[in-house]
């Protein structure tokens, strides 16, 4: 095992050039024995500040998440010594082809740069702009029969021309974004080893144990670089269980959302899989299967010893690295978010992320529900279906909802009810109750115990109904139309991913409230008719909230990330709809305008970073007012256009 993970690089570039015409750095083919660090300049090893990384510094092209392959620098002054790419070694334009310049612009290239390059003739005789590109890979897209092929498309777009994938992304946000990410990322996940193409993503299995450090030594970036990593140990992906490790594609696909939203710079994001294993036996017989061939831990204590030398390896190379975990199982959920609240920059996206972005959309519905009803909003009367890690999470988030309007915490706790598999959480329901559904347990339930929905509905009247509970159409006809009966607007949000475990649909809730429903959902779905009106869904999407989290945390440096500025998050995003978006009746903003709402989630999370000491950038963002803050946050912001020699 030593020689697969020693931080010693010669026998490993011999093996790796041993193969260069089917290897690939920054999604292209080249010759590692070309590589050499030393010609790049500074910034594009060290981003301090992402500044540095910006789109101008036209050789930061190293996109790929595979450990091990270093970066390409070709020296122009120095010529490529790969006998396997060039076998004559003189001819400059077969190595040209193979080098990430022809990948990074392709048919974008000036006729100067070609003729720089020796390309001329290797193009087609045009020059296209990036948005013709566009055009070109949204009607291939397109092609694609299916929503996997869909998906595989663009991850390998996104490793062979990653500027062009998030001109994509973000001129195409509601079509692309389904398929990068929920729905379409649950059954990637599933079918992950068989869909495998080419290293992505940083691996630490359980067998690297006591070796983790020098694992994470190989990721093909020097310290200080990696600004955002999403952790997972794919024990509970999306609604779906148990996929080992397959749950690197949730990784992949929620980083690509921080570059996407948020700007963050693609060389400064780390999607990390802890494999320890499946518990899912299909996955253990499937020949394809690239996880351990092995159950999970039994005990808590072989869990933890591994993700401590996890956490304590990462921020010994990255101290500075901000790291978001993602559907981790519900104990070990809030074990690790518990753990290492005090120690590392961190927080849980299923936990406080799903938390903060049902709050930002809460405060809103809230406030559209008092105006129809006259009801105060610290009246609203909460009921979740679903009380798992995200459940609870969510709940406990909404407290804060509750303090904003006055109340204390016991007043907060009692506007709140939960539903589980056995039905409302009572202390005296009978059975062992979870740590983490102890807190919201009711004792006010006089002995009666309420275990279909239904009966709670009626017992608890709710002006809220909340889903996290991945079971499908459990919000039927006649839980929908009791919500309808007892509030003039209720508010449904069946937010379990993907839409296939969603509670109910938009069409659903509209139709059995006769129109008055506020919803929001996990996932998308199509708009809805109702008496001749076109009625627009929310969406519940955590990308409304982390991504603008994580740039704030990268970017004024915090030792920690607390819940105040979790809460801050979320009155941002209530504040971000405009004047449009609120005449519509929309619970959030569109997401067409998702990076807007990412940097003044960002500014106002680095404020309140401020406002509490845990900011580490020496006072930077302190002495900066609010406006000039907002577009200091914008300039760091990467953008994916290309350089000057296409123009």
């Amino acid at each position: 095992m030593s020689s697969i993970i020693s931080p010693a690089r010669s026998s490993a570039r011999s093996l790796l050039a041993s193969h260069a015409p089917l290897l690939h750095v920054g999604g292209c083919s080249c010759s590692p024995q070309s590589t050499n660090t030393s010609s790049l300049p500074h910034s594009h090893y060290t981003l301090p500040n992402l500044t540095q990384a910006r789109i101008s510094d036209s050789r930061s092209l190293s996109t790929s998440f595979s450990p091990r392959l270093r970066p390409l620098a070709r020296s122009p002054s120095r010529a490529p010594t790969s006998t396997r790419i060039r076998p004559d070694h003189t001819s400059r334009r077969n190595f040209i082809v193979n080098t990430t310049d022809i990948h990074y612009a392709d048919t974008a290239f000036n006729f100067d740069k070609r003729d720089e390059l020796g390309m001329r003739g290797l193009l087609p005789p045009v020059q296209e702009t990036m948005a013709q590109q566009v055009l070109r890979c949204m009607t291939q897209l397109r092609g694609k029969k299916t929503s996997l092929g869909k998906y595989v498309y663009l991850s390998q777009l996104r490793n062979t021309n990653v500027r062009l994938f998030y001109a994509c992304l973000l001129s195409h946000t509601e079509e692309c974004l389904p398929l990068i990410y929920t729905p379409v990322v649950g059954e990637a996940c599933q079918r992950f080893s068989e869909i495998y193409r080419r290293p992505e993503g940083l691996t630490i299995s359980l067998e690297d144990k006591g070796n983790v450090a020098a694992v994470v030594d190989n990721w093909p970036v020097p310290a200080g670089s990696p600004r955002i990593a999403v952790v997972t140990d794919g024990s509970r992906i999306l609604g779906l269980g148990d996929l080992g490790w397959g749950g690197l594609g949730i990784a992949i696909g929620k980083l690509s959302l921080y570059i996407a939203a948020a700007g963050i710079h693609p060389r400064a994001t780390i999607p990390i899989v802890l494999d320890m294993g499946t518990n899912t036996q299909k996955y253990l017989d499937d020949p394809l299967y690239l996880g351990l061939r092995r159950k999970r831990p039994v005990t808590s204590e072989e869990f933890y010893s591994f993700t401590d030398e996890v956490m304590s390896a990462l921020h010994a190379k990255f101290p500075n690295l901000i790291i978001q975990f993602e559907d981790f199982s519900t104990d070990n959920a809030f074990g690790t978010l518990d753990r290492y609240k005090n120690q590392y920059p961190h927080f849980n996206d299923d936990i406080q992320g799903t938390g903060c972005v049902i709050l930002g959309g809460f405060a809103r519905a809230a406030r559209m529900s008092s105006e129809a009803s006259g009801r105060p909003l610290h009246d609203q009367r909460i009921l979740f279906f679903g009380a798992g890690s995200a459940g609870v999470g969510v709940a406990k988030q909404l407290l804060a909802f509750f303090r904003i309007q006055g109340l204390s915490e016991e007043e907060a706790r009692d506007r709140i009810w939960l539903v589980d598999s056995k039905g409302l959480v009572t202390k005296d329901r009978g059975d062992k109750l979870p740590a983490h559904k102890v807190y919201f347990a009711r004792e006010d339930n006089q002995g009666n115990q309420y275990k279909a929905l239904i009966d709670v509905v009626e017992y608890v009247k709710p002006t809220a109904l909340i889903g996290l509970s991945t079971v499908p159409d459990t919000f039927d006809e006649t839980v929908l139309r009791k919500m309808a009966d007892l509030n003039k607007s209720p508010i449904v949000f069946p937010l379990s991913n993907p839409s296939s475990l969603s509670e109910c649909s938009f069409e659903q809730a509209v139709k059995y409230t006769n129109g008055k429903v506020i919803f929001a959902a996990g996932s998308p779905f199509p708009d809805a008719e109702w008496e001749g009106k076109t009625l627009k869904p929310g969406q519940g999407n955590n990308l409304y909230v982390f991504p603008g989290i994580g740039l704030a945390g990268s970017l004024c440096k915090v030792s920690r990330i607390t819940d105040e500025m979790i809460t801050e998050a979320a009155l941002a995003l209530a504040d971000a709809l405009n004047d449009e978006e609120k005449a519509q009746n929309l619970v959030y903003p569109s997401l067409k305008r998702v990076r807007e709402v990412s940097r003044d989630v960002a500014t106002r999370v680095i404020m309140k970073a401020n406002e509490q000491k845990v900011s580490r950038d020496g006072g930077y963002t302190a002495s900066m007012p609010e406006d000039e803050l907002r577009e200091w946050v914008q300039g760091e912001m990467w953008s994916p256009n290309y350089d000057t020699y296409t123009a």
